[in-house]
């Protein structure tokens, strides 16, 4: 294709006799003296190396203006991670999964001469990490009192999101793993409402509480409706056992499974984060970090404790390289969608991934929709619960719940993030009491 003279700079007419110039010079500067040459040499050099730095300094003030103090903080940490960590020796990241734990609980028989005609009822809310905690509860209300188990509904945070269990669980798994243990039916008869309690139940609620509080008020009524409040997120172990910790465990750890379609999206996202993750042998880790729920608590200590609350993104990112993880390390977080604040640690690990990013397309409207977050929740849940690393950059009954599921299976490579002071450290500090100590409520209910 012929250009038009517009195409050429306005000076190329000229460049014939330029050229010719140019060539009589050359021949000249073959006779010039070579220190001569050599000062021409340098002078140049010196120049490209002025022109050079000009043009970095001008990249990195331009893109320090366009973020936001908070941006421009976040960015610095991210760099001083990347400049300061050293290497460490990273054999001890990626640990082979312990074998898988076996129950060490009692089944418990149901005596039928204990039974009542009454019912208990109540709704699985507020997310998966809080589902196996009230399934828990429920069981062991009614186990006590003889009553019969209604299969639950499921709420969630948000007014209007209301599933059945068959939206999210395996229904049938829920009532076959109970039988000998408590009575189970997926529809009661109709209920007067002079006829049903409502009562709250604490968390981990025990025999004498049920007694004390709970019984009296079934007799009365006939029938209860369970409203479970959680007064601390400890889940540490007993330091006794009892009869009824055998049904909270059976029930805990027993009870839940995730119906076909949603284990399908779960185990799809998996195999996703797996194909990602061929540079570490398809292994990745998972981070439980929602922007949402870092505002909520500010990522502030704890009444001036030395005990963080949470951590923010460029600080699992600073966490992450110090104890050794490259930044090919493909990262799970439990947010749903890209928040900018997450910048800094795609920064130093570029393979960092939403579930908008892996989730199947033909899935997406179904599973991320910000007004029902419910199967969003679970997603997390289950794939934290089955990555190679765990890291829980928010404190709370999720971190507590995700470890001991992820102990009955001997998936125990837990890291608790923190502050280092210097430049690198190894991973075997930062794992969870829960493991360390053997104190969560898992070791109580397998061995």
């Amino acid at each position: 294709m012929q250009r038009s003279e517009r195409d050429y700079p306005r000076d190329k007419k000229k460049e014939s006799s330029n050229c010719l110039f140019g060539f009589g010079n050359w021949i000249s500067s073959i006779m010039v003296d070579p220190r001569q040459i050599l000062a021409g040499f340098l002078t140049v050099t010196m120049f490209v190396m002025l022109a050079h730095m000009i043009r970095r300094d001008h990249f990195h003030s331009n893109s320090q203006v366009r973020m936001s103090s908070t941006s421009k903080t976040q960015f610095e940490e991210s760099k001083y991670a990347e400049q300061s960590v050293v290497e460490v020796d990273s054999s001890g990241l990626w640990k082979e999964d312990a074998p898988e734990l076996k129950p060490c609980w009692a089944q418990p028989s149901l005596e039928e001469g204990d039974q009542s005609e009454g019912y208990v009822t109540f709704s699985l809310t507020d997310g998966p990490e809080y589902h196996v905690s009230q399934i828990a509860d429920a069981v062991v209300v009614a186990r006590n009192l003889g009553a019969t188990l209604v299969v639950p509904d499921i709420r969630g945070s948000k007014l209007g999101d209301k599933r059945d269990f068959d939206d999210v669980y395996d229904s049938q798994k829920f009532t076959t793993s109970l039988n000998g243990v408590v009575r189970v039916v997926k529809q009661p008869p109709s209920i007067s409402t002079k006829k049903l309690a409502v009562v709250k139940v604490p968390n981990r609620v025990t025999k004498e509480h049920i007694a004390e509080n709970i019984e009296p008020v079934f007799r009365e009524k006939g029938n209860i409706r369970l409203a479970t409040y959680f007064p601390s997120v400890n889940m540490k172990k007993d330091k006794t056992k009892t009869e009824i910790d055998a049904a909270a465990c059976m029930a805990m750890f027993g009870t839940l499974e995730l119906q076909p379609e949603v284990r399908g999206v779960v185990d799809s996202m998996v195999e996703r984060l797996r194909t990602l993750s061929r540079k570490s042998d398809g292994r990745f880790v998972a981070v439980d970090l929602r922007v949402d729920v870092l505002e909520k608590k500010g990522c502030k200590d704890k009444s001036g404790s030395a005990t963080k609350s949470c951590f923010n993104a460029g600080e699992i990112a600073t966490f992450l390289r110090k104890i050794g993880f490259g930044k090919d390390t493909t990262i799970y977080l439990t947010q749903s969608r890209w928040d900018s604040s997450l910048d800094t640690l795609k920064e130093l690990f570029p393979r960092t991934y939403t579930k908008e990013g892996i989730m199947p397309m033909d899935k997406k409207d179904q599973f991320l929709n910000p007004e029902a977050p419910t199967l969003e929740e679970v997603v997390d849940y289950y794939i934290c619960s089955e990555s190679d690393v765990f890291v829980p950059a928010i404190s709370g009954l999720f971190y507590a719940n995700v470890a001991g599921k992820r102990i009955s299976s001997g998936k125990t490579q837990i890291l608790v993030p923190a502050d280092i002071p210097g430049s690198s450290a190894s991973p075997d500090n930062y794992l969870s009491h829960y493991v360390t100590k053997q104190n969560h409520l898992a070791y109580s209910c397998f061995c």
